[in-house]
């Protein structure tokens, strides 16, 4: 029997454990903002602690460290902005993606529709994002019609720029994922689709029950591109006035001019919200691979 001791560790052991912890500060940064989120947006008044209001009195912390002080001040400030940009993202991105499936299906299979779906793609992507949005914020002034809508601006509900933000964003989401869906799209072998029509589907019935479960896996990587785009770009929409994360790290710094200090804070929430998006399209990606097809390790 050798002298040497046996290691009994199991990898798979280590790998889960080795996991659970990287997992331990994306369960803290989202917990606390949960929290956040429902103590000043969901609970009454007088349940929980008031709006804006830390967990803890900065003014305790402060003897052990000022930075730390400095950051418990204003996190609750930050959590209301980084709300903004979460919805806003959640939201686009879904409607986006709902617009660009038939945009990129004109696209590769239509005839006369695919010109329309090329002017459609070609102008958004060819325009910036912010000119978008002054396009409708103060040229269509869309706020004034959404005003008028029931609830706009009532309690939770937020108000008129919030939503002329999201169909801004949906707008030129749509397009940007109806180039990636595209060229998925022409990705999957031809015969696919002709295999579908051999077998008596329709044209439209041949594109949705055989090519694009094909191609949706091929996009991922690009949506999940596009989505940590959107993160970023939703900053944007404190040009029309949309009080998101980067807009409230602006109000909070013009107030204290920390303006290092707080744009730091800033991008520690962006960084987090990103790499958290990330990972979770990095499990979508690998749940729904089927080996041979897809981006998997064995393709």
């Amino acid at each position: 029997m050798s002298g040497a001791q046996e290691d009994f560790r199991t990898p798979g052991i280590e790998v889960s454990v080795r996991g659970g912890i990287e997992l331990v500060p994306y369960a803290v940064f989202w917990g606390w903002l949960l929290s956040r989120w429902i103590n000043d947006f969901l609970l009454p008044d007088g349940m929980g602690v008031p709006d804006g209001t830390p967990y803890l009195d900065p003014a305790v912390i402060e003897p052990v460290s000022e930075s730390l002080a400095f950051a418990v001040r204003y996190l609750p400030e930050l959590a209301a902005g980084a709300w903004a940009t979460v919805v806003i993202t959640l939201i686009s991105i879904t409607l986006g993606f709902l617009l660009a499936v038939p945009v990129s299906v004109a696209r590769v299979y239509g005839q006369g529709t695919a010109w329309v779906a090329l002017v459609f793609t070609e102008l958004i992507r060819g325009t910036p994002l912010l000119a978008q949005l002054f396009v409708l914020y103060y040229g269509l002034q869309l706020s004034s019609w959404i005003r008028e809508l029931p609830l706009v601006g009532v309690g939770i509900v937020p108000s008129q720029a919030f939503w002329v933000a999201i169909i801004g964003f949906t707008i030129n989401s749509a397009a940007y994922q109806a180039e990636y869906i595209r060229s998925a799209l022409l990705s999957v072998d031809r015969g696919q689709y002709q295999a579908g029509r051999a077998i008596g589907f329709s044209k439209l019935a041949a594109i949705r029950h055989v090519v694009l479960p094909q191609a949706l896996r091929f996009a991922i990587p690009g949506w999940s591109n596009e989505l940590v785009y959107l993160i970023k770009y939703s900053s944007l929409a404190a040009f029309i006035t949309v009080p998101e994360l980067f807009e409230m790290g602006r109000q909070i710094a013009a107030d204290n001019f920390a303006y290092t200090s707080i744009f730091v804070l800033v991008a520690l929430f962006y960084l987090a919200i990103i790499i958290s998006a990330s990972n979770v399209m990095g499990l979508v990606e690998r749940r729904v691979h089927i080996p041979g097809l897809g981006r998997g390790t064995d393709r």
